[in-house]
C-alpha cells in the first residue's frame, strides 16, 4: 500500500533530493521517481508536488508524477 501526501518543496539538496514540507506540516526528504524525471523538465523550490511516503521510515519518500 502506497501512503500518498501532498506537500511543497523547500529546498533542492544534494544528490537530486528534495526536503518537502508535507500538507501536515512533516518533513520528508524525497528523491524524484523515475516517471518524475522523464516528464518534469525541473523541480524548484515552491513547487507543489505528490509524494509516495516510504511505509519503513516515514521521513523518506519518492516524488511523484
Amino acid at each position: 500500500m502506497s501512503n500518498l501526501v501532498s506537500g511543497v518543496i523547500e529546498a533542492k539538496l544534494p544528490r537530486d533530493l528534495y526536503r518537502v514540507r508535507t500538507s501536515d506540516g512533516k518533513t520528508v526528504v524525497a528523491s524524484a521517481s523515475s516517471e518524475a524525471r522523464r516528464v518534469v523538465v525541473k523541480l524548484i523550490p515552491g513547487d507543489q508536488v505528490t509524494i509516495e511516503v516510504s511505509p519503513f521510515d516515514p521521513t523518506r519518500g519518492r516524488i511523484k508524477v
